[in-house]
């Protein structure tokens, strides 16, 4: 069977807050059987550099000797990996430079680092700048994140027709061998349930080829908690959610369900974005 992804990034600082997400590549990768892309992106500023090149080279050797640490770690676990450093003023930009460069078709990529002041609800601003302008689908990974065996949940929203993170979710759960759930939360309206159960009945047709046990169900209440409560409720170990339109929508629909949800779980999330974005 044809994994579901086969080009894998991962982004990393190799600090205590990347363990979860290194932890997830380098199991995708055993499992898939491809070597790992490993990014180390670098804070740069030129002018300030100029003057004072040590720190710029004391950064570089500090960044070299982590990359190392994680080679290391992936040697024990038998995976091959590909390290770069790339240096520049945003990091996310890096970070989604590298993907697209590389032909990625996945990016991991912690939560956050540091908390800050709404860290139970928000993930960093450089996170959230990567799944905000990715070309791929992006994996974020708390920092305890442990591959899936449990289930996959898909939230489907009702407002689109998009069904690639039912399609993402369904590949996922038929290469794992296990069962998929598919959520759709509805407002508290009658014409809302209707809406949303013609949703959820054209996603799980589009599942039902996949071959894995189907479980789909509509939920009242406000979509991010009710997504995460019924991740909880059932037993998954990942929520794959979408990302729809261009770059301003998808910013605006992270600041709600995504950015919450991504933010409140304490699984792995995997937001899809279709082949072509």
């Amino acid at each position: 069977m044809k994994h579901p992804f086969e080009h894998l990034l991962l982004a990393t600082e190799h600090t205590e807050f990347d363990s979860g997400a290194e932890t997830l590549a380098l199991g995708l990768a055993a499992r898939c059987g491809t070597p790992l892309q490993v990014l180390l992106p670098l804070l740069s500023n030129p002018e300030y550099e100029a003057l004072a090149p040590q720190l710029a080279a004391r950064a570089e050797a500090e960044a070299a000797a982590r990359l190392a640490q994680f080679g290391e770690r992936a040697a024990q676990a038998g995976v091959a990996i590909e390290t770069r450093v790339r240096r520049g003023p945003e990091l996310y930009a890096e970070i989604v430079d590298e993907a697209r460069e590389r032909g990625a078709d996945l990016i991991v990529i912690r939560r956050r680092g540091q908390r800050g002041l709404l860290a139970r609800l928000l993930i960093g601003d450089m996170v959230r700048n990567v799944v905000v302008h990715a070309p791929c689908s992006v994996l974020v990974a708390p920092r305890g994140a442990q591959m899936w065996s449990r289930r996959v949940l898909v939230a489907l929203d009702p407002q689109t027709n998009d069904i690639a993170p039912v399609a993402s979710a369904g590949a996922i759960a038929a290469e794992c061998g296990l069962p998929l759930a598919i959520v759709c939360v509805a407002e508290p309206a009658a014409d809302a349930m209707q809406h949303a159960e013609k949703a959820l009945q054209r996603a799980w047709s589009a599942a039902r080829d996949r071959g894995a046990p189907i479980d789909a169900v509509v939920r009242i209440g406000r979509a991010h908690e009710q997504i995460v409560a019924t991740a909880q409720q059932l037993g998954a170990d990942l929520v794959v959610i979408g990302r729809h339109g261009g770059d301003s929508l998808p910013h605006a629909w992270l600041g709600g369900v995504a950015q919450k949800v991504i933010g409140l779980s304490e699984l792995p999330v995997l937001v899809s974005v279709p082949a072509s974005a």
